[in-house]
């Protein structure tokens, strides 16, 4: 049975991550599980490294794309410290799932900034689900690190009410052949992360 509740999901990371390719394939899951879904992406910059975000809301009938600040029940963290940005957008109950990987924007780079190596602890402390693993390095055991995404997916499929199955088909749907396997082994690393 359907949830008549809206809920939203927001993807964050930067440029090169693959975060639009997994919001297309919740989008595609979720409708396939029978939901009505909408999505906006923000992509600015993303080719020089810059932010990137998408957000995802479904539901029996969902009217907006975007989900008002402090809605969002789900945070997807494709970098670490991307997650603090959004944080406004969150509800204080919200589950996180953190992608452990450090991409020092230019600020730190060229010493102006201090990377917040800290934001694990300082979101544990703040929220009550907090899932944090290196997504690149299980991307890597199952045999290409751009993978990470489709282990971030399978983290989150643990949140939702979807059948495994569904996410296998959109899978298999959305990689050319040679690259279904690899993906569906990053999936399943994810589900077990």
């Amino acid at each position: 049975m359907i949830d008549s509740k809206v809920k939203s999901i927001l993807f964050a990371g930067v440029g090169g991550q693959g975060i639009l390719r997994a919001s297309d394939i919740i989008c595609m899951a979720m409708m396939e599980a029978g939901f009505d879904v909408k999505k906006s992406e923000v992509h600015g910059m993303a080719q020089r490294g810059g932010c990137v975000t998408s957000h995802v809301r479904y539901g029996t009938k969902v009217y907006s794309p975007l989900a008002e600040s402090g809605s969002i029940e789900t945070l997807v963290s494709f970098e670490k410290m991307e997650a603090l940005r959004y944080l406004k957008f969150l509800t204080k109950d919200a589950s996180i799932i953190l992608n452990t990987e450090e991409i020092y924007p230019p600020a730190v780079n060229m010493g102006e900034a201090t990377y917040p190596y800290d934001a694990i602890c300082f979101l544990k402390n703040h929220y009550p689900n907090v899932i944090a693993f290196n997504a690149a390095e299980l991307a890597q055991k199952a045999g290409n690190i751009k993978a990470a995404n489709v282990v971030l997916l399978g983290a989150l499929s643990n949140l939702m009410n979807v059948e495994k199955s569904v996410w296998e088909s959109v899978i298999k749907k959305s990689f050319p052949k040679k690259l279904v396997k690899l993906n569906l082994d990053a999936f399943q690393m994810g589900i077990a992360a």
